[in-house]
């Protein structure tokens, strides 16, 4: 499964050039994945209540093409990889049939004292599911 979240370019997002900051391509991508992961049933809210939390432990971006004011961009995101503790998500965003920016990133689980955690089996199971329906 790829999930899809369509965003417009606001002013606030760009720099003086009409550019979208560089910064912000990493905001939209956090939108997108807290997007599919509620499409996924993951309740974030409920899993801090329990003492855990999704961090992200790496980033691997590649900017390709800038976005500018008023563009409505699509960010697209594909769960990669799963493992006992994290998982790994590619995001692009694309404006119509233009590649414009590319990342690959790991989530990890942490516990109340900020410490790594096991993904529960509920969550690991609905992640696993995104999985199945990518692929992967």
């Amino acid at each position: 499964m790829t999930h899809s979240l369509q965003i417009r370019v606001y002013y606030e997002d760009t720099d003086l050039a009409g550019i979208v900051y560089y910064a912000n391509y990493l905001r939209f991508i956090e939108r997108a994945r807290s997007e599919m992961v509620r499409a996924a049933g993951i309740d974030q809210t409920a899993l801090k209540s329990a003492g855990l939390v999704f961090a992200v432990r790496r980033v691997e971006a590649d900017y390709l093409s800038p976005a500018r004011f008023d563009d409505v961009i699509e960010v697209r995101t594909t769960l990669t990889a799963l493992k006992g503790a994290s998982f790994t998500m590619a995001q692009e965003i694309w404006r119509d049939d233009t590649l414009l920016f590319r990342a690959d990133v790991t989530l990890v689980i942490l516990t109340e004292t900020g410490r790594p955690g096991r993904l529960p089996a509920d969550i690991r199971a609905r992640v696993a599911s995104l999985a199945a329906e990518a692929g992967h």
